[in-house]
């Protein structure tokens, strides 16, 4: 996988750098600022982009903003933001569209190298990875809207599993039920959310809108 770093802290972007060449990706550039990544990514076009939040010349949402725009412009490139805070307000921005490769984690999850490295991969393949954290806090302040009060405590879960990014294989081991109950709770959070089938949209990218309170 080529990929793009982006990370103004230089021991941990090296330490980034030497890690997903031991894993047999290509760092094609490293860089330390949301312009550079920009660059970059128009000159590289990689398959997906790892940035902080925040970097200079402010330090405030420099890689978020940069996040946003390789959306825009290079839709098939991943982005796979990390950080030590849950942006709320950019959170929804991000996962629009199709909803796919895109993830966000929070900075501790690098340390956990193997769900790192489980993140990136979805995220290259065209999936979505969200760390547990974000999506927790995110969906805090819609808890008590009404649609979401009707489902039931395993609806939410597997409703939460669907906006980390998870399959419905995936779901089933993590809560330790078969695929066909999943499948069998996704139908009914997208009729108790009102998402009915429509050609051009994806029920579950609109389920989990929903659930981070887009």
């Amino acid at each position: 996988m080529r990929v793009i770093l982006a990370e103004d802290a230089t021991l941990l972007r090296e330490g980034l750098v030497r890690l997903l060449a031991e894993e047999g990706h290509e760092v094609v550039a490293a860089v330390g600022d949301g312009e550079k990544l920009l660059e970059a990514t128009a000159e590289h076009q990689p398959d997906v982009v790892v940035t902080d939040v925040r970097m200079p010349p402010t330090h405030t949402d420099e890689g978020l903003r940069a996040a946003l725009e390789i959306r825009e412009r290079w839709p098939d490139t991943g982005v796979l933001v990390l950080s030590q805070y849950v942006e709320k307000r950019y959170a929804a921005k991000l996962i629009g569209g199709d909803g796919g490769r895109i993830g966000y984690l929070l900075k501790d999850r690098v340390a956990q190298v193997g769900d790192f490295l489980d993140a990136l991969d979805r995220v290259g393949a065209g999936g979505a990875a969200f760390d547990p954290e974000v999506v927790r806090r995110l969906v805090a302040r819609t808890s008590h809207e009404d649609a979401l009060a009707r489902l039931t405590p395993r609806e939410r879960d597997v409703l939460e599993k669907m906006a980390q990014g998870h399959t419905n294989a995936s779901i089933a081991t993590l809560l330790y039920i078969s695929q066909s109950a999943v499948e069998k709770h996704a139908n009914a959070i997208f009729d108790k959310l009102d998402l009915p089938q429509a050609k051009g949209y994806s029920r579950r990218v609109l389920a989990v809108l929903r659930y981070l309170g887009s």
